[in-house]
């Protein structure tokens, strides 16, 4: 049947069956992606007809054959030129079937265990279709690779292109183009694609590779740990073709990040890692600076040499917790595309290895998956890999997850999705030539899934066969997936069996003699050729006491402060133009300054000397407590006015400033923004937590990242965490933002944990962190009450003549030195209600210190303030925070060292409590009277 007798027939009808439809909408599809696909006829009558209409449904069909007047009935059989219309859609039908089911039948596992259900869809029959049929041509409208071919031949192919050894899943993506292009490419290749003689060789020699170090390792350092990849092999080749695609393409820089399994031959056959340096780790011996970590967690880089030109590679450093290291690699992308001025994320792509078991389960996969198109986040498209070994530790995949496959979660961002066999290296290979480019092109993720196994237990001296006995029967006899690649090539006649042993033996001499097995140059510094470029080296201070000048001249915080309350013809929201009216007299000097504008004017001050900054949260940019205001929304046209963008004027340039509303996410967002931070040293970010105890939700980050992250890898982050956090009768999940695990980690001056209880402070502070010579992380425990008390106030002074004090004595000037008796120490937002009460009551025998940074802990500047009270009998620590939370089971030991023979530390606050507050505001308010009452000794002390 031709499309011209079918268009002949069908315009003879007007009752349009469902089949018709169908037919007519694929057609239509493929006329609109190349109008040379169908027939003329068909051309002329889509011209006609449909012309610049982006689709065509069943109902405009119908309405239009209806508009004919002709009524003959449906599906009406005919002979010779004129074909069963019920048969060609039948056709039509068992080619979808394969392009939506094919992959269930697909030859993906090399072990050959998992169960398939028959796919009676896939059958001639399913279809009402037989053996009689196959010599008949039919339409096939491009599919696989044919306009017009019998059916036989239809069949044959599909078979070969569904069912071989890629699954493919490209019928779950909607939108059209992306569709069609894929399903286009893979049946043009018949799921298989064309290797040279060359590009043969080079998969084998990376097969011998990877086989050649696992078996290397093995008998040199026997009963070590080294998670093997042994059954992955695959990966290495795969990932070989996409650094060698990626250079003929621009790629410049390829970021990766993965788990332990296969990590070391990650290493060594494709970052370019030195051998010797690995053998060294074996051996035990301290390589970095630091604490440092076990061998399968490191990181590594390196400029390796392609045909095509020189491409970075990076490993990025991980600890055991698998899939954390995933929204790092992303940020760690997204600030490097920037530095590269990489606008199109063709240049430098990340690329994530992950385990099946983790994949399917690890909540931090969906929400990097949830970063792939949101602005802020989005790298372009993220290949991902999964070493689908079948198994996770001991738990089989039947256990360990609901779904078909492990790859589904990938379905939320309609990626496509390839399951292929891990012993087929060139349907590795073309799969990752193919999802590549479509990554290049779409700019969206990609999944590759690696069906192998591991030839090994979890590691090399566990014993799989107590809980998989008869899969590890199967892989104790089944050939490494170089045994099987060898005996197809030399089947083949493209190499021989003495060429194999050649190489083998020339990789085990290579690293008999430390040399490096891939063409890298460790020693060119790839960083300079960023637009913007990255230089970790000028951070060298390691004394938190070398302050440097943040104060700003008054002349040029007037004029910024101008620039922040104009806003041109932006039609403000009522509350909105109340907050700018107010700041407008804080411009003018009439009015103090409150949190919100002089944290804005430390933004401005910094953007104006050159410095780039990013905040980033769930609500950002204006802020939990509507504090901020960043962004300006016109309340008739939507349209958002952002007064830190329009600082400066003509050829003055300012630095950039990003602030971004984050998905609803803590540990995904955080630790994108420590990726970011880490190639990021010259710009402030900012990551704030809708409340405080919200970022326990991101613990994993803080603890294996943040705050060790230096010690074990020698990777520096200057991220700043705004944490929300005072006792205000807010109930237990809006109080704590759980400043004693911050204290507990803090050690070897890693952090600074601040609790600023000024406007002035926290100006200082923003810009301490930036002038520093240094880049540590940076905790502050913000306020929430705080942000808009008449008492928590500053004055355009204070910004251009102070600095940030890590401690602030008694500002009281009616209380004497010589007649107090008791010095009270406290941090944050008690000190407003104990100077309240104190100076309600009249106390003039009790002097209130502030302690704004608690770690590094300011011992001298506390003990100098401490000497001026030679009659203070009484040293107490007060917090709002119960006894065993906040301040003072980390502090209690440092503060001891201050007190004298004639003095007693004394802790008053809330007793030891399981919850972080009370839910209830009433007794809220009674803990908190006594409190303060007890400190400042209007209540018996118990």
């Amino acid at each position: 049947m031709t499309n011209n007798n079918y268009l002949q027939q069908m315009q003879k009808t007007s009752s349009l069956s469902d089949a018709n439809a169908a037919y007519i909408e694929q057609l239509y599809e493929n006329y609109l992606h190349d109008q040379n696909s169908v027939t003329p006829e068909w051309q002329t009558y889509f011209s006609q007809n449909y012309a610049g209409a982006a689709d065509v449904s069943h109902a405009a069909v119908r309405e239009h054959f209806l508009a004919l007047g002709t009524q003959p009935a449906a599906n009406t059989i005919y002979a010779g030129d004129v074909v069963i219309e019920q048969k060609q859609q039948a056709v039509t039908s068992l080619i979808t079937a394969f392009r939506c089911l094919g992959h269930e039948q697909a030859n993906i596992d090399p072990l050959n265990l998992l169960n398939k259900e028959p796919a009676v869809e896939l059958t001639l029959a399913y279809h009402g279709l037989s053996n009689a049929d196959l010599n008949t041509q039919f339409d096939a409208a491009g599919a696989v690779g044919f306009q017009q071919a019998m059916l036989k031949d239809i069949y044959a192919a599909l078979q070969q292109t569904y069912c071989g050894s890629i699954g493919a899943e490209i019928m779950d993506i909607t939108n059209t183009e992306q569709r069609n292009w894929l399903l286009e490419k893979f049946e043009a290749d018949r799921g298989r694609g064309t290797f040279s003689t060359e590009q043969k060789k080079r998969l084998l020699h990376k097969l011998v590779a990877t086989d050649g170090l696992e078996k290397y390792l093995s008998l040199k350092y026997v009963g070590q740990k080294r998670f093997s990849i042994e059954g992955a092999d695959a990966l290495i080749p795969l990932l070989d073709t996409l650094m060698l695609n990626g250079a003929k393409r621009g790629v410049k820089e390829i970021m990766v990040g993965m788990a332990h399994r296969g990590r070391l031959n990650v290493l060594v056959n494709f970052i370019g890692q030195e051998p010797a340096d690995l053998f060294d780790e074996f051996a035990g011996k301290n390589s970095v600076n630091g604490s440092g970590d076990v061998k399968y967690h490191k990181g590594y880089s390196s400029n390796i040499t392609t045909p095509d030109g020189t491409v970075h590679l990076a490993l990025a450093y991980n600890p055991s917790h698998l899939e954390i290291i995933n929204p790092i690699v992303e940020g760690l992308v997204y600030a490097k595309q920037w530095r590269y001025d990489d606008q199109q994320r063709t240049a430098i792509i990340p690329v994530l290895i992950h385990g099946d078991a983790a994949f399917s389960s690890q909540g931090v996969n969906q929400e990097v998956f949830n970063f792939s198109q949101v602005p802020g986040y989005a790298t372009g498209g993220t290949i991902h890999i999964v070493t689908n070994n079948q198994v996770g530790f001991t738990t089989s995949a039947n256990e360990g997850r609901s779904t078909r496959y492990c790859t589904d979660i990938a379905k939320m961002v309609e990626a496509p999705i390839f399951h292929v066999n891990g012993d087929d290296a060139e349907a590795c290979a073309f799969t990752m030539q193919l999802l590549f480019e479509f990554r290049q092109r779409f700019k969206k993720d990609i999944v590759i899934d690696l069906v192998c196994y591991r030839r090994h237990g979890h590691q090399e001296i566990d014993e799989p066969t107590i809980t998989q006995p008869v899969m590890y029967q199967v892989i104790k006899a089944h050939p490494t997936p170089l045994q099987v690649y060898v005996k197809q090539l030399v089947a083949a006649g493209t190499v021989t069996t003495a060429e194999v042993t050649a190489m083998e033996q020339q990789y085990r001499k290579a690293l008999d003699e430390h040399q490096l097995v891939v063409e890298a140059d460790h020693n060119a510094d790839h960083r300079l050729n960023y637009r913007h470029p990255l230089n970790w080296k000028i951070y060298t201070e390691t004394n938190w006491r070398t302050v440097p000048a943040t104060n700003v001249s008054k002349d040029k915080l007037v004029e910024l402060a101008h620039k922040l309350v104009t806003t041109g013809d932006i039609k403000l929201q009522p509350q909105v133009t109340k907050l700018m009216a107010a700041r407008q007299k804080m411009a003018d000097g009439e009015a103090a300054l409150d949190w919100g504008f002089a944290e804005t004017l430390a933004y401005a001050t910094l953007l104006v000397d050159g410095y780039p900054i990013r905040i980033s949260g769930e609500d950002a940019r204006r802020g939990t407590f509507s504090h901020r205001h960043a962004y300006l929304f016109d309340q008739e046209t939507n349209k958002p006015y952002i007064p830190l963008e329009h600082l400066t004027e003509g050829a003055t340039k300012q630095a950039p400033f990003w602030v971004y509303n984050s998905i609803l996410s803590e540990e995904g967002v955080m630790g994108f923004e420590v990726g970011y931070s880490a190639a990021a040293p010259d710009q402030l970010v900012i990551w704030e937590a809708q409340y405080g105890d919200f970022a326990n939700g991101a613990q994993v980050v803080i603890d294996q990242f943040l705050s060790s992250g230096e010690q074990k890898w020698g990777q520096k982050s200057g991220l700043v965490l705004f944490l929300p956090h005072a006792h205000e009768g807010d109930g237990p999940e809006h109080t704590s933002a759980r400043l004693e695990r911050y204290l507990q980690l803090c050690a070897q001056g890693n952090m600074f944990v601040i609790m600023p209880t000024t406007p002035a402070q926290a100006f200082h502070m923003l810009r301490r962190h930036m002038l520093y010579k240094m880049r540590k992380p940076l905790i502050v425990m913000t306020p929430k009450g705080m942000l808009r008390s008449p008492l928590a106030v500053s004055t355009l002074d204070d910004l251009a003549n102070g600095q940030f004090q890590a401690v602030i004595g008694e500002t009281d000037a009616d209380i004497k030195v010589e007649q107090v008796k008791t010095v009270i120490l406290c941090s944050g937002k008690v000190y407003y209600n104990l100077v309240s009460k104190r100076r309600e009551e009249k106390i003039i025998h009790t002097a209130i210190i502030r302690v704004e940074q608690l770690y590094p802990f300011p011992d001298q500047e506390i003990a100098q303030l401490l000497t001026q009270y030679k009659n203070a009998t009484q040293i107490m620590w007060v917090q709002e925070e119960p006894k065993n939370q906040g301040s003072w089971y980390a502090l209690q030991d440092d503060l001891r060292l201050l007190v004298n023979s004639k003095q007693t530390l004394t802790y008053v606050g809330r007793p030891a409590m399981a919850s972080p507050a009370v839910g209830y505001s009433g007794m809220h308010a009674e803990q908190q009277k006594k409190l303060i009452a007890e400190c400042l000794g209007l209540t018996e002390r118990k």
